[in-house]
C-alpha cells in the first residue's frame, strides 16, 4: 500500500480473551476497536462495568470504537501512573509524559488488574481494525528489568518479595505487592499510612495483608532521591492472587472520568448506587462502603477520590468491592484541610458531618437505611473503644498521633471520640 500512513497496533487481552485493538495514528489519535468475539460473548469476562453484558446500553457501549485524541480512553488512561513516576518513565523512554500509547505500551504486561496489553503483529491484525488508508508497522516496547506500573502520585513500584527482599517485578512478571517509597514532600507517610490502615481494620474494615519493610530490602529502584528514612510501606496486591491476575477497576475508570477528574462531578451517593444495584453482593458491599465513608471521616482522610475506590472481578465478570487502600491521615499534612474528596449529601466537611448526613446519602442512593445504621454504629463502637489504645503502640509519628486525637475531638457529637490525653 504506498503511501499509506504507518500505525501502531495493541492486542488487549483479559483472562484469554481478546477484547480488541488499539490502534495509534501519527496525529495523537487512538482508537479502541473491540473484537467481535468479545462483544458476541454474553459469557465474556467484564472489561470494565459499562461493558458487563447485563449493564444498560451495553450493546450501544461497543457498537462503535472508543477514539480519543492524544490521551487514551479513560478506562485506560487510568491504567498508567501519575505524576513523578510517569515522569521517571518518559523520561526513560524519552517521550512525553502525554504520549499514553506507549506508556500503556510499556507497561502492557503487569498493568492494573489483569488486561494484559501487548505489540500486535501486523500480519495478524484482523481488517476492521484499520482504516483503508492506513498500514500496520511493528510497534517497538523498550524493556528493561525496571517494571512498574500503578496509579497514583506518589512513588508505587510493583515489586516480588523472595526470602523477606523486594524487587521490581521483570517484564512479563507479576509483581504480589504495591511497595510505597517514603515521600520527598511529607514526613513519615509509610509510617502514617501503615497506622490508619491497621485502624481501620480494628474498626472493621477489610483491608489487604500490609506491612512496614525496611528500605534496604528493597533491590533495583530505580535511581531516584529519597528521604533518610527507614521504612517503606507493603501492601499486597488484592489483583494478584496466586501468582494470577485478577481484574479491577477504580471508580474513574467506572465513571469515565480522566486521573485529573478525579475529584470532580460524581459523589459518594452515585458510587453507592453502583455498588449497591451492580455487585454481587450488593448489601454487604454497600456496607462496607458505608464503613469506610464513617472511617475516612473519623481518620481525616481528605483523598477518598474516585480512584481510591475500586471494583474487583474474582469470578471474571461479577464485581464486587475491593479491599481498602490507601487510607492515609492528610490532615496532618494540611493544617486547614477539613474536607472528604466527595460530596456526602452535599456536604465535604467532616466537622459538620453527622448521621443524618448518612441517612441522606442512603435515601438517595436507593439503600435501605435499616440496613446500613447497625454497620455505622458498630464502626464507631470499635473507633471510640479501641482506638485511642491502638494508636499508642502503633508507628505514626508523635506529632502526627496528636494531631489525630485533637481531630476526634472536632468531630460533632455523633462521631466524636474521646481520650485521655
Amino acid at each position: 500500500m504506498s503511501g499509506a500512513e504507518e500505525v501502531n497496533v495493541l492486542e488487549l487481552t483479559l483472562h484469554g480473551t481478546k477484547v480488541g485493538y488499539l490502534t495509534g495514528y501519527n496525529d495523537g489519535r487512538n482508537v479502541l476497536a473491540f473484537a467481535p468475539e468479545f462483544t458476541e460473548n454474553s459469557s465474556r469476562p467484564t472489561f470494565t462495568l459499562t461493558t458487563h453484558p447485563e449493564f444498560p446500553n451495553v450493546k450501544n457501549v461497543l457498537a462503535k470504537p472508543w477514539s480519543r485524541r492524544q490521551r487514551l480512553h479513560p478506562v485506560l488512561s487510568n491504567l498508567l501512573p501519575e505524576g513523578a513516576l510517569r515522569e521517571l518513565l518518559a523520561q526513560y523512554l524519552k517521550i512525553h509524559t502525554d504520549n499514553e500509547f506507549n506508556l500503556l505500551a510499556r507497561l502492557g504486561q503487569d498493568l492494573p488488574g489483569a488486561l494484559i496489553v501487548t505489540a500486535a503483529e501486523p500480519d495478524d491484525i484482523p481488517g476492521y481494525v484499520l482504516d483503508p488508508w492506513t498500514k500496520a508497522t511493528e510497534t517497538e516496547v523498550k524493556n528493561d528489568p525496571n517494571q512498574f506500573s500503578l496509579a497514583g502520585v506518589q512513588m508505587k513500584f510493583s515489586m516480588r518479595e523472595r526470602d523477606g527482599r523486594y524487587r521490581t517485578a521483570e517484564s512479563g512478571d507479576l509483581g504480589d505487592w504495591i511497595i510505597k517509597t517514603p515521600s520527598t514532600v511529607h514526613k513519615l507517610v509509610p509510617l502514617n499510612e501503615f497506622t490508619a490502615m491497621r485502624l481501620a481494620q480494628t474498626a472493621g474494615i477489610d483491608i489487604p495483608d500490609i506491612k512496614l519493610v525496611e528500605m534496604d530490602s528493597l533491590d533495583k529502584l530505580p535511581a531516584i532521591n529519597l528521604p533518610d528514612e527507614e521504612f517503606a510501606f507493603a501492601i499486597r496486591r488484592f489483583d494478584r492472587s496466586g501468582g494470577k491476575r485478577v481484574h479491577s477497576e477504580d471508580f474513574a475508570q467506572v465513571l469515565v472520568k480522566y486521573p485529573q477528574q478525579k475529584y470532580d462531578g460524581p459523589n459518594y451517593e452515585q458510587i453507592g448506587k453502583i455498588i449497591y444495584q451492580y455487585t454481587g453482593d450488593s448489601l454487604g458491599n454497600t456496607q462496607q462502603f458505608a464503613r469506610r465513608l464513617l472511617v475516612n471521616i473519623l481518620l481525616a482522610n481528605g483523598d477518598a477520590h474516585l480512584k481510591n475506590w475500586s471494583l474487583v472481578y474474582p469470578d471474571t465478570v461479577t464485581p464486587e468491592l475491593s479491599p481498602a487502600y490507601d487510607i492515609v491521615v492528610t490532615r496532618v499534612y494540611m493544617d486547614e484541610e477539613k474536607e472528604y474528596a466527595l460530596n456526602l449529601s452535599k456536604n465535604k466537611d467532616w466537622y459538620k458531618a453527622t448521621f443524618s448526613h448518612f441517612k441522606n446519602w442512603a435515601d438517595k442512593a436507593g439503600i435501605p437505611w435499616k440496613a446500613i445504621k447497625p454497620h455505622l454504629d458498630d464502626t464507631l463502637e470499635k473507633a471510640r473503644t479501641l482506638w485511642p489504645e491502638s494508636l499508642e503502640d502503633l508507628p505514626a509519628y508523635h506529632t502526627h498521633k496528636k494531631q489525630l486525637k485533637e481531630h476526634w475531638k472536632m468531630l460533632s457529637a455523633d462521631f466524636r471520640i474521646r481520650t485521655d490525653s
